[in-house]
């Protein structure tokens, strides 16, 4: 090969690299995000050391919805992965181990493992939403998010009502343990 030749090719591959630079911190930026579980406040659901996949796509308009598991800023330095419970708009209350949204019993069938392991007392304990918050109804732009882990977890019962545009985005798939591995719905 000539000098020419070589110094092409070296072109070709700065270029491909810097190409693959840019759209790994495109992608890292607007569609998807890795984290790491730290604590205990997701269990069983996630566990502590588990490798998550966020996706950013559709939260970047504020789109969460009942259920999900969200990641958000829950200051300068630390996110949060909690699920939303309640939405704007509605009244949230704790009853007998019973999630009521605008006086309607709704189920969590998520919880129903941990709940078999409890010996005594419930899960969550009783609360109202304006009782924790001092809100009667979720403000528009705001959400009620709660660890799965009721009795080992800091969430807006807390830290208060969680801003749209605090969320990073939802969880999709669990990667590690490989054992665990899981797409989450």
């Amino acid at each position: 090969m000539s000098s020419g030749e070589d110094k092409s090719q070296l072109w070709d591959w700065i270029k491909a690299i810097g190409i693959a630079l840019i759209l790994a911190l495109l992608i890292k930026k607007f569609l998807f995000e890795q984290y790491v579980v730290y604590g205990e406040s997701m269990m069983p659901t996630i566990e502590n050391g588990n490798r998550l996949i966020v996706n950013k796509l559709g939260y970047n308009l504020g789109k969460p919805k009942r259920f999900d598991l969200i990641v958000f800023h829950a200051n300068a330095k630390e996110d949060y992965i909690k699920r939303v419970i309640g939405m704007p708009g509605e009244r949230i209350a704790y009853q007998n181990d019973n999630l009521y949204i605008n006086g309607k019993q709704i189920d969590e069938p998520y919880l129903n493992q941990y709940k078999k392991n409890i010996t005594s007392g419930n899960l969550t304990g009783d609360f109202t939403l304006e009782e924790v918050t001092g809100q009667k109804v979720i403000p528009k732009g705001k959400v009620f998010v709660m660890g799965d882990n009721r009795l080992h977890s800091i969430d807006s019962r807390h830290i208060g009502l969680v801003d749209m545009k605090k969320i990073v985005g939802e969880v999709n798939l669990r990667y590690w343990p490989v054992k665990e591995l899981e797409v989450i719905k």
